[in-house]
């Protein structure tokens, strides 16, 4: 039997209004039990709703709805559709409604040791938080963090080309250098931080003490305190750079170097009019995926110095964590995580705007 394809053509009016008709009207069932269960939740009303599921119930069909109707108003071209929406609709149930619900906690006064429960308090929570010195030292620790990736840029190139000249050993030492990246930071916290920079026993503490530094101290002052987080966290993730860079000269033709060395032209010139050029693309984009990865630092810092001394260390995650873990407080958590969320959109957006010429490949 051939199969019956429904265009567009065959479709009548009364079908394509059936159609809308099954959109807005599960969407309208779906505003009206959310908003009641919002009511409830509130206290306007006393249904005695204790948890989301009847909203959740109302998505779902919403959502079935949706996707039917698409086969009833647009015939072969909804069909099309159906590849595409139930997985949007997936996406925009984990993302929609969690950042609603958290928005709804960063508007309000929670305290998990408040006998008070949870208590709308508007903007209270973005007031405070911009008048914490502790979070703004915070946001300016990941100012300083982040401004350390052009000195990991810097190392990660130089390996780079030198793992991609033809040295002795040259695939022992590519894998080598990759082990830093395969440990984890809660590891590499441990292992270096809390084992080898130990004040006392450390081995790290002894080497200091013999070059004549009496009662070193390599987490008790902030500005050392910050540049050993700066070389751990770099240690560990520098191997990732340098991969992507490895790669990007592996891709450069070798017939550009060689045509530049029959011009007599001299290794630096070489390399800054033909290889730096030509690994602009790749290196953006590994300074804009180290940038994310180092927005999330927290682990380090965490299991290292807890922020100190006197948060002299914390980054903006780690601030959060202990806002969360160490105080309870979920409503200002929460306000402080949406700021930094903010901030982080818009500083990434700036930034692959501001790069997005060298990023695109060149016609």
């Amino acid at each position: 039997m051939s199969l019956h394809i429904v265009t567009d053509d065959d479709i009548s009016d009364g079908r394509a209004r059936r159609g809308r008709l099954m959109i807005w009207g599960s969407l309208a069932l779906l505003v009206v039990v959310a908003l009641v269960q919002w009511l409830d939740r509130s206290g306007a009303l006393d249904l005695g709703l204790t948890s989301w599921r009847p909203t959740l119930y109302a998505f779902l069909f919403f959502a079935t709805m949706l996707c039917w109707a698409q086969v009833v108003a647009k015939g072969e071209q909804g069909k099309r559709v159906l590849f595409v929406l139930p997985a949007a609709l997936f996406v925009g149930a984990l993302v929609v409604f969690p950042l609603i619900f958290g928005v709804g906690i960063a508007l309000s006064d929670w305290n998990l040791a408040s006998p008070d429960g949870r208590q709308f308090n508007g903007l209270d929570n973005l007031r405070q938080a911009f008048a914490d010195p502790f979070y703004l030292n915070a946001l300016w620790n990941m100012v300083l963090y982040t401004a350390a990736i052009g000195v990991e840029y810097v190392i990660a190139f130089g390996l780079a080309l030198l793992l991609n000249a033809d040295i002795r050993a040259r695939k022992f030492f590519r894998v080598a250098f990759l082990l830093p990246l395969m440990l984890s930071p809660v590891a590499v916290s441990w292992m270096i931080g809390k084992s080898m920079f130990e004040p006392r026993f450390g081995p790290m503490a002894r080497l200091a003490r013999e070059l004549g530094w009496d009662t070193p101290s390599f987490f008790g002052d902030p500005t050392i305190a910050r540049l050993m987080i700066m070389a751990m966290d770099a240690w560990t993730f520098i191997p990732f750079m340098m991969i992507m860079l490895l790669a990007g000269l592996q891709a450069i033709p070798s017939e550009l170097r060689e045509a530049a060395e029959v011009d007599g032209a001299s290794p630096w010139r070489r390399f800054w009019e033909i290889t730096f050029p030509l690994m602009l693309p790749v290196s953006i984009t590994a300074i804009l995926i180290r940038i994310i990865f180092k927005l999330k630092l927290a682990d380090i810092v965490i299991n290292i110095t807890s922020g100190g001394p006197g948060g002299a260390t914390d980054t903006v995650t780690s601030f959060i964590f202990r806002e969360y873990r160490d105080r309870s407080n979920v409503g200002y958590g929460t306000m402080l995580a949406f700021i930094y969320l903010v901030l982080i959109v818009v500083a990434m957006t700036v930034l692959m705007k501001a790069t997005e010429r060298w990023t695109k490949p060149h016609a």
